[in-house]
């Protein structure tokens, strides 16, 4: 049997995580750019290819179904393979799927291929957060998941811009390019570094659907829908909150997006360190600080001095929950991770495909900018009971939904 099929645990010292964590976060950092960079070159692919805008905006939407959808289906087809082959498939469907399009001059041809993109990305996003508890002991599952969870953040506030840039001098195809490459050197780096990791179980779907029955496990993807969308609402329309309504100048949006992209990092960091010991109040602190921040935002909107500082902390309580949301979900799930793990993928990308639908209805109702904010603090607010009744049924004796930290 080889070390793969095994599926042997990791062991790791108490001290820096190991590097297969971060060779994780690089790959995913890699993949994730080209989900923020679509939305920088949707102008010059649809004169390119001779659509209209809202058509290439579909390539946006088709890459976000694929995620949503893809990401369970490919965990239950892929349960027995061994991950590192899981990981290292998923990146090369990805780099061919992604070469194709850029080769191809046919509209329905990059649409397909935006969708198995999609799914692709969300077996790989899934996967590696279960590859990255494997990697570490028990106590420290929450921070290896949250580091992961970083490639992606940092895709968001760098990995996309810096495509955007290159494609700015290259076309288009450029950035995509780049994206190819970085993902192939994550396949390769997979394929010669990724230690093996496991459960220790063998591989069973039908103990993977039963896991999925369990209530606390739906609790936390709602936690997970509402908590996304609570400070990506604020986050996707910040550079028309900062302009036209603060005032500031549109040179310095760039600088002030980045502040969240530092408050995110640090929340990352934060998150980690405690969500493996308490994990509620890791969920609540989020919770709270986002409704707050989001609060302040819409209040004090007029004052650069107040909203400058206000987008960094609404990064770092943003992001403070997503390490506790995969602690609690790999708590739950402690049997069999692989499908939960999946479906928290797709909870993810839900939270974000959620924002355009609540802003678009505040907005075109004739509500001013500032409503979005006010619609992520409630999204923020509705978080906070549902951690609760989690913590609840977490400490009753009478739930038997599977081990965990209570927080």
């Amino acid at each position: 049997m080889s070390v793969d099929t095994a599926q042997r645990r990791v062991p790791v010292s108490r001290g820096r995580l190991p590097l297969g964590v971060y060779l994780l976060a690089f790959s995913l950092f890699a993949m994730g750019s080209a989900e923020f960079l679509l939305a920088g070159v949707l102008p010059e692919i649809a004169d390119d290819l001779r659509i209209s805008l809202s058509s290439a905006g579909a390539l946006i939407s088709t890459f976000a179904v694929g995620v949503v959808v893809g990401g369970p289906p490919f965990a239950i087809v892929t349960l027995r393979w061994p991950r590192r082959t899981t990981l290292v498939t998923t990146q090369v469907i990805f780099a061919g799927a992604v070469t194709i399009g850029l080769l191809t001059d046919s509209y329905a041809v990059l649409l397909a291929t935006r969708f198995v993109c999609g799914l692709a990305y969300a077996g790989y996003w899934a996967v590696a957060a279960v590859t990255a508890v494997g990697l570490v002991a028990s106590d420290r599952a929450a921070r290896a998941s949250g580091v992961v969870v970083s490639g992606l953040s940092l895709a968001m506030i760098a990995g996309g811009p810096a495509g955007a840039l290159l494609s700015h001098f290259t076309g288009w195809r450029g950035g995509f390019w780049g994206v190819v490459a970085l993902t192939a050197a994550g396949a390769l780096s997979s394929l010669l570094a990724m230690p093996a990791t496991g459960t220790g179980q063998e591989p069973s779907v039908r103990r993977e659907l039963r896991t999925m029955r369990r209530p606390r496990l739906w609790l936390v993807y709602a936690v997970t829908v509402l908590s996304l969308a609570a400070y990506m609402i604020s986050f996707n329309y910040l550079a028309a909150f900062l302009t036209d309504i603060t005032g500031i100048p549109g040179v310095w949006v760039p600088a002030v997006l980045a502040l969240f992209g530092i408050g995110a990092f640090a929340g990352l960091s934060i998150g980690g360190r405690i969500a493996d010991r308490r994990p509620s109040q890791a969920l609540l602190a989020g919770a709270l600080g986002t409704a707050a921040g989001s609060v302040l935002l819409a209040v004090l909107a007029r004052h650069a001095s107040a909203v400058v500082p206000l987008v960094l902390l609404l990064g770092v309580a943003g992001f403070v929950l997503n390490p506790a949301i995969y602690g609690r979900v790999f708590a739950i799930a402690s049997t069999a991770p692989t499908l939960a793990g999946a479906t928290t993928v797709s909870a993810f990308q839900l939270g974000i495909s959620l924002v355009p639908a609540l802003a678009g209805a505040a907005l075109n109702a004739g509500a001013g900018i500032t409503s979005v904010a006010w619609i992520g603090a409630a999204l923020a607010a509705g978080v906070v009971p549902i951690v609760l009744l989690d913590r609840a049924f977490s400490r009753s004796p009478m739930t038997a939904d599977g081990p965990g930290p209570t927080g």
